[in-house]
C-alpha cells in the first residue's frame, strides 16, 4: 500500500528539509532537519513507499528517542508525522520527525503533540476557563 503518489525521485530537494544524512539502512534514511525546532531534531525518511517501511522508521525514530533519554541527551521526545496539507505536511514523501524535548524547552510542555494547536495544547487549561 502506498502512501503518497510520489516516488523520492519526485522531491524537490531544494524543498526538501533533509539533506545532511545521519545513517541509513537498508530501509530508512535519517536526516538532521534543516528546520529543527530543538538541538537533535531527526527525520526519519522511509526508502519505500509502503505502510510496512514507514512503520519501521517509526520504530527507528521511537527507539533512537529511547537511546538519547537514556544516554542523557534530552529528558523526554515527540515522534510525529504530518499528512496532508491541513496538518501541515509540505513535502510529497512520508517521513518521521524525532524531536527531542528538554526541561524548560517550552514554558509548560502539558499536553505534548496537542501543540500543534497551540490553543488547545494544555489541555487541563481549557477547564479553567
Amino acid at each position: 500500500m502506498k502512501i503518497f503518489s510520489t516516488e523520492p525521485e519526485d522531491i524537490d530537494d531544494a524543498k526538501a528539509p533533509w539533506d545532511d544524512l545521519v545513517e541509513e539502512d537498508y530501509h530508512v534514511k535519517v536526516f538532521r532537519d534543516k528546520y529543527p525546532v530543538t538541538e537533535g531534531h531527526l527525520l526519519f525518511v522511509p526508502k519505500y513507499n509502503t505502510l510496512h517501511v514507514l512503520m519501521d522508521a517509526m520504530e527507528d525514530a521511537i527507539r533512537d528517542g529511547m537511546r538519547m533519554v537514556a544516554n542523557g541527551d534530552c529528558q523526554g521526545f515527540n515522534v510525529g508525522f504530518n499528512f496532508g496539507k491541513a496538518a501541515g505536511q509540505t513535502v510529497a514523501w512520508p517521513h518521521i520527525h524525532l524531536i527531542p524535548r528538554r526541561d524548560g524547552d517550552m514554558e509548560d510542555p502539558t499536553g505534548g503533540v496537542r501543540h500543534v494547536i497551540p490553543e488547545k495544547g494544555n489541555y487541563k487549561n481549557a477547564s479553567k476557563s
